[in-house]
Parts: C-alpha cells; sequence; structure tokens
C-alpha cells in the first residue's frame, strides 16, 4: 500500500530526535555530489515522516560503482548542503568505518546507541528496493528498522519485484506513516513523493565538460566544487 504525504503536514519538523518515540529516518547513498533531487526527496520524507532524516554517505557502497569524490570531500559537501537545516543532518559513521557500508551493519550501530525500542526507519528508493533480496543479510534489517519505500515517477513498480519481496511487502505493509512509531522496527511503508530528474551522474558528466549546473547543486556546494576542482575533466 502507497501512502502519500499529507498536504496538511506542519511544515515545523523537530530539529533533532530526543525522546524515546521520535523516528529517525536515515537516507544512505554516495552523494557525489549532493544535489537537490537529494535535498528535497530527504526532506519530502522528513515532512511526511514528522522525522528527523539522517544522510549517510557510503565510504565503499556494495552495490553501485564506487565515488569519484574522495570520502573527506563527499562530507565537506555534504555539511556545506546542510548547514542550517533543522529537519536534516548528515551521520559520517560508515565512512569511518572500514569494509564496504553494509545496511545491516550501520542498522545495528544504531540499535546499540538508541536501543531496541527507538522507531528506526531506514528510507529506500523504489529502484534499490527491486534488489533488496541481494543485500547483504537483508532479513535481519526488518529486525532492526522499518523500511520506507519512495515511489517516484519512472522508478521499479510493484510488479518488478521478486515474489519474496512481494509476498514481504504484503506481510509487512502499513497503510500510515504512524504506525512506524509504534514498534521500533519492521514494517514497510511506501511512501509516494513528488520525483526531480536529477541524477549524480549527470551533475558529474556536466562539471566534466564544464558546463553549468547551476541550481541542480545548492550554490554554496557549487562554490566548493568549483573552488576543489572536483569531477573536471573527469568521466562520470
Amino acid at each position: 500500500m502507497s501512502v502519500r504525504p499529507d498536504a496538511d503536514v506542519d511544515s515545523e519538523v523537530r530539529s533533532g530526535p530526543s525522546a524515546t518515540s521520535d523516528l529517525i529516518a536515515l537516507l544512505g547513498g554516495t552523494f557525489d555530489p549532493i544535489h537537490i533531487g537529494h535535498l528535497r526527496a530527504a526532506t519530502e520524507v522528513a515532512l511526511a515522516l514528522q522525522a528527523h532524516v539522517r544522510l549517510l554517505p557510503a565510504k565503499i557502497p556494495p552495490h553501485r560503482p564506487q565515488p569519484m569524490a574522495s570520502a573527506e570531500q563527499r562530507l565537506q559537501m555534504l555539511q556545506i548542503a546542510l548547514a542550517g537545516s533543522k529537519e536534516l543532518s548528515v551521520d559520517d559513521r560508515e565512512l569511518r568505518r572500514e569494509g564496504p557500508s553494509y545496511s545491516v551493519d550501520t542498522l545495528t550501530e544504531f540499535r546499540r546507541e538508541f536501543g531496541p525500542q527507538r522507531p528506526l526507519a531506514l528510507v529506500v528508493g523504489a529502484d534499490a528496493f527491486a534488489a533488496f533480496n541481494h543485500w547483504h543479510r537483508w532479513q535481519e534489517i526488518f529486525g532492526l528498522a522499518h523500511v520506507v519505500v519512495l515511489d517516484r515517477p519512472g522508478a521499479a513498480t510493484a510488479f518488478d519485484w521478486a515474489a519474496e519481496l512481494k509476498s514481504l511487502v504484503e506481510s509487512r505493509s502499513c497503510a500510515d506513516v504512524a504506525e512506524l512509531r509504534r514498534s521500533g522496527s519492521g514494517c514497510v511503508c511506501q511512501l509516494t513523493i513528488p520525483g526531480l530528474s536529477v541524477s549524480a551522474t549527470a551533475v558529474r558528466a556536466a562539471l566534466a565538460q564544464r558546463a553549468s549546473v547551476r541550481w541542480l547543486v545548492p550554490d554554496a556546494v557549487l562554490e566548493h566544487i568549483e573552488q576543489a576542482g572536483l569531477y573536471r575533466g573527469r568521466a562520470p
């Protein structure tokens, strides 16, 4: 079942989680570089779930090509982009951990930090969720967090999911985002958000050709990219 953000949701999201019932949403990626598509999706999640969203840059993503920018450079761009945000923050734990950035390891760390009852939600794009059953120790994830699947125009649909994923979603589906606060983990929620056709690959390609990417990345991030000479003359 797909849950749409409530248009009447209070836009004032709390500045950070404090109470044990507060939901923490985790959105991972390479953020190579961070762009407006990432930021708008994270903001839509924060508003729809009334949750604080932590963006987690991966050090070694196990299911996609390795980043072009270094871990330090990607972290710095995220910090620049999120400066002053109340609903979004950056979490660098995967950059500090050796080896592949497996979600199950990250969620295990969060559980040690917040205990078994704190509601956690792992946010996954529908295209990535289509291969969720190939993730490292993927069945264990549902004992550590809820999973929020972002539906966007052009993304993989339920018809593209393997049978075991369809069955899992049916058995764990929640119809209301409020259900995510009633337990620490175990639900699957499909969340429909507006789509922005921006990709980091396209941004890198434009930068490599010295084409303009203004309005595709935050101005402060673009200024940093230009000053540091990132992505120039390099294939995306």
